[in-house]
């Protein structure tokens, strides 16, 4: 028995986008039709979203909730957890968070990944969720086999990091013979390679010069995690990969215009690689360093220049930058300011909130189409990370995961009307939209200003990578 229809004359399904009724039932998509084509039984709701953008909730590829966070001469800080930032993510129109699970030497793989699923349970998700699984460092001959299984088992990504970051983070590199080996796992059990890219020579050497020459404001961290270390770290890991025939790999935070340029030619070639790129480096530039805080619009690897900012969105517009995501580190100011040096600088932003809402924005300035804003917030992530179609389409038998973004909520950004931290580095950005109703499951869990939702609502999804998108660049 249809619970809810949702009413509307601008819905975006994977076939069309236009006037529609979306009918709900047992939290999935059970019918889209022409609108008026579901006679409302007793109890059923009509939600009219007539004026309204009708869409798949936002999905988030890219987060750190529980992350523990290195204080300067004092004890290890955790970031907020999922309980804060998936609430955040649903109030702004996202429904599905992908974080990470770390594994450390002397752990299992599979024991690491229970420890995190333990902890992600006890601190509660009120949104859907899943976890990438990291490795670092010089990976023991197990590893490999270990990354396989957890593969099978439904946890189909695996991060690698070519550098360390910065000089107090050693031991987070992994070298190009285990990243070989773990790359032939991934061919052989279907998953995917996302990878934190920097030449690590390159960086290591920066941060001594500029150590050296008196530079070490952070403000100078452009000259440190530089668009050379992109080119070079990106070249390589994706020559890698096409030695070894059937690897996937999917490249984060590409923040250069010498990373969309290597993966644009990847693609070129018909090797099946991905790009990720985030909100801050699409609409900063190392110039906001200067700005007063300005270590609240930084992540790793950096802001890059005006020229590298618009060869993201040309990257954007022709599909080599498939996804925008967050690299969410939800901390207080005081945090992520305490830092001032380019070794010691917080990474990561609070923004899962906005995200949606600022992405629709920008990408209509720029004459993006709603199909192309879509794509990149919602369905392109699903379909690479292996969600789809259950998530980030509407479609019959799809979850039942909505945004209504409505262009009449236009408003200022301000951390505090928003639900993760106090601060945001979107502070007084002016949006043309804001969610009006967010639906997880075919449950409203925000309408308007209300929370309306399950505090510990979400649900840990199982992923595969489809074949399609492991063969060749197939978005």
């Amino acid at each position: 028995m249809v619970e809810l229809v949702i009413s509307g004359d601008c819905v975006v399904t994977p076939h069309a986008i236009g006037p529609a009724d979306v009918a709900i039932a047992g939290g999935k998509v059970v019918a889209v039709a022409a609108r008026g084509a579901f006679p409302l039984s007793a109890g059923a709701r009509l939600v009219d979203a007539t004026g309204k953008i009708v869409m798949p909730g936002g999905i988030d590829p890219h987060t750190h909730c529980l992350w523990p966070m290195p204080v300067p001469d004092g004890p290890t800080l955790y970031t907020q957890g999922p309980s804060v930032v998936g609430r955040a993510a649903l109030f702004g129109g996202t429904t599905t968070l992908i974080d990470f699970t770390r594994w450390t030497h002397g752990k299992t793989v599979q024991g690491a990944i229970e420890e995190r699923m333990a902890a992600w349970r006890a601190d509660g998700c009120p949104c859907d969720w899943a976890l990438h699984t990291m490795v670092e460092g010089d990976l023991p001959p197990d590893i490999p086999a270990q990354l396989g299984e957890a593969i099978e088992a439904g946890h189909a990504t695996v991060k690698i990091f070519t550098t360390d970051i910065t000089p107090s983070r050693k031991g987070r590199m992994v070298d190009f013979g285990d990243i070989w080996e773990v790359f032939q796992v991934l061919a052989k059990r279907g998953g995917l390679g996302v990878i934190h890219a920097e030449d690590n020579d390159i960086v290591m050497h920066m941060y001594a010069r500029l150590f050296r020459e008196n530079r070490a404001g952070f403000e100078n961290m452009a000259e440190v995690h530089n668009t050379l270390s992109e080119d070079l770290s990106f070249r390589r890991i994706i020559r890698l990969a096409e030695h070894v025939p059937g690897t996937a790999l999917y490249m984060m935070h590409v923040s250069a215009g010498n990373g969309v340029r290597a993966i644009r030619e990847a693609r070129g070639r018909g090797q099946p690689v991905y790009g990720e790129s985030l909100h801050q480096y699409m609409l900063y530039t190392q110039d906001d360093y200067r700005r007063p805080n300005g270590q609240i619009y930084h992540t790793y690897p950096s802001l890059k220049s005006q020229a590298d900012q618009d060869e993201l969105w040309r990257g954007a517009r022709d599909g080599t930058i498939g996804c925008v995501a967050t690299d969410e580190l939800c901390c207080s100011l005081s945090v992520k300011t305490q830092g001032r040096r380019i070794d010691d600088t917080t990474g990561g932003n609070s923004g899962v909130e906005p995200r949606v809402a600022l992405m629709y924005s920008e990408m209509r300035k720029r004459g993006f189409t709603l199909r192309q804003f879509v794509d990149r917030v919602s369905t392109n992530a699903a379909r690479i990370m292996g969600l789809y179609p259950r998530k980030g389409a509407i479609a019959p038998g799809s979850d039942a995961d909505i945004c209504i973004l409505d262009p009449a909520l236009r408003r200022t950004v301000r951390a505090e009307a928003m639900h993760e931290s106090d601060y945001s580095p979107w502070e007084g950005r002016e949006v043309e939209a804001w969610p009006a109703m967010t639906i997880l499951r075919g449950k409203v869990v925000v309408e308007g200003d209300r929370w309306l939702g399950d505090d510990r609502g979400g649900e840990w999804l199982p992923r595969r990578v489809p074949e399609e998108i492991r063969a060749a660049a197939a978005l």
